[in-house]
């Protein structure tokens, strides 16, 4: 490995948390998408919409502000944090994959903020 590459590991771009949510929303794609252990390989945008998904349940309306101090502001940093950790022996990849499978995949606005909908049901049961 390099020693560019090393530092660029030794010091990352994104906040720890975000590589410990991109491994979160991983397994909760897979499961989402009923991988089992022998075939748990999903695509890019299969593991966009899972981190889409998981942020919301997680995050709610707090997702963007969230995603923002990770230092997440697009897709494709989703694809940088997947990368460094293909990098790091912490994910794998096909020969197909590539970083730009996860370019501009969706706007954060549009996926995370717009027709959000609150869930109130539990406030209003008796």
């Amino acid at each position: 490995m390099s020693h560019t590459k090393q530092a660029e590991l030794a010091t990352p771009k994104y906040h720890p948390a975000a590589y410990e949510f991109v491994d979160q929303a991983l397994h909760f794609s897979q499961k989402k998408f009923g991988k089992s252990p022998d075939d748990a390989h999903i695509s890019g945008r299969q593991l966009l919409d899972g981190i889409r998904e998981l942020a919301l349940k997680e995050f709610g309306l707090m997702t963007i502000p969230v995603l923002r101090h990770w230092g997440i502001t697009s897709t494709e940093d989703f694809g940088r944090i997947v990368w460094n950790m293909i990098e790091l022996d912490r994910m794998r990849k096909t020969d197909h994959d590539q970083l730009s499978d996860f370019c501009d995949v969706y706007e954060f606005e549009d996926a995370f903020d717009r027709n959000y909908e609150l869930d109130t049901s539990a406030a209003f049961r008796r």
